[in-house]
């Protein structure tokens, strides 16, 4: 019940303070023409959202930050290794799209950093949250508590962790086309894995992950105050970079990595999308898809963006409920 009700509060701090910090920031990024440029490839009906204000995903960043800076000040949460890591990732990845989308907005057009650029910066990152991982004592080891296996990955598992925040950051990213979609998916994930971290008390610090994971969820909620359609700001690379490298981070730190397959059902399958039609595009020509990501394909069926969004939180919802049977029940 204690746990219960910390998250309740975490999440009722984060949710305020992202509401007030949206207030205040989507006006200045206004006034400072941070907008989206859109690819001359856009769907045309999203031609009217050319001129959105885009670095959106500071609404949900910052607020969590502070929240969970004030609750640390506080006692209600202990600082540990696991904790430092999700923190470091989650700023480490918020900048690298944040200088992504300050260069793109400064070029006016879709070039921010090069793939080579964000490769670097991805590998530093992940480096240090190996060595930090390994020194707080923790083992290169994958377990897979619901089956009974381990496997040891020793240095490979360095590796292990690169593929899982590029992967995980990048399938966020391309899922962030429309109005709402990333931003309540990503929600339905982090309060899983919420649930989830309150249930792994065998591992050091998983309760703090918990909150940290409950405060962003308050801090996802307010930023869909003003992502929700008619969007008035996009969270941009600074936002989706972030969310899907620290949701990776969780997932490796409550050794949870076959249950987020599960939870981010979605985010992956929106990427094998994009993977299917450029494998086809390459070797035989032919597109397998209208256009890609998958909420575009919908799009050109004649679906509404609004129903698309609808049932891809409904499809989230629903394999977020199946991971939590999975991870923890089972």
């Amino acid at each position: 019940m204690y746990q219960l009700t910390r998250g309740v509060l975490a999440l009722m701090i984060g949710f305020i303070i992202s509401i007030v910090f949206g207030v205040i920031l989507v006006p200045l990024l206004k006034k400072l023409k941070a907008r989206q440029t859109l690819s001359s490839y856009v769907f045309k009906a999203h031609k009217e959202k050319a001129g959105t204000p885009t670095m959106g995903g500071l609404i949900f960043i910052i607020p969590t930050i502070l929240a969970i800076i004030v609750l640390l000040l506080w006692n209600k949460i202990e600082f540990s290794a696991n904790l430092f890591i999700v923190m470091f990732v989650f700023l480490s990845y918020a900048l690298l799209g944040f200088i992504d989308d300050y260069l793109i907005i400064k070029r006016k057009n879709n070039e921010g950093l090069t793939v080579v650029q964000k490769l670097i910066g991805q590998i530093l990152i992940a480096i240090i949250f190996f060595i930090i991982y390994m020194k707080s004592g923790a083992e290169p080891i994958v377990e897979i508590y619901t089956l009974g296996i381990e496997i040891n990955l020793g240095w490979f598992y360095g590796i292990f962790i690169l593929f899982m925040l590029v992967a995980s950051s990048n399938a966020v990213n391309i899922t962030d086309g429309l109005d709402g979609l990333a931003g309540g998916l990503s929600l339905i994930a982090f309060l899983t894995f919420a649930l989830i971290s309150a249930n792994s008390p065998a591992i050091q610090g998983t309760s703090d992950i918990s909150v940290f994971c409950f405060v962003l969820v308050g801090c996802l909620l307010g930023f869909l105050a003003f992502n929700s359609r008619p969007a008035k700001v996009f969270m941009g690379d600074t936002g989706s970079l972030a969310l899907g490298a620290v949701m990776a981070t969780i997932a490796i730190i409550t050794s949870h990595e076959l249950t987020f397959i599960i939870i981010a059902g979605v985010f992956i399958f929106e990427t094998l999308v994009c993977l299917i039609q450029i494998v086809s595009m390459v070797f035989f020509h032919k597109k397998v898809f209208l256009m890609t990501p998958f909420h575009h394909h919908l799009e050109k069926l004649g679906w509404n963006e609004r129903d698309i969004v609808v049932v891809f939180w409904c499809i989230g919802l629903l394999l977020s409920m199946a991971a939590i049977v999975f991870g923890v029940w089972y």
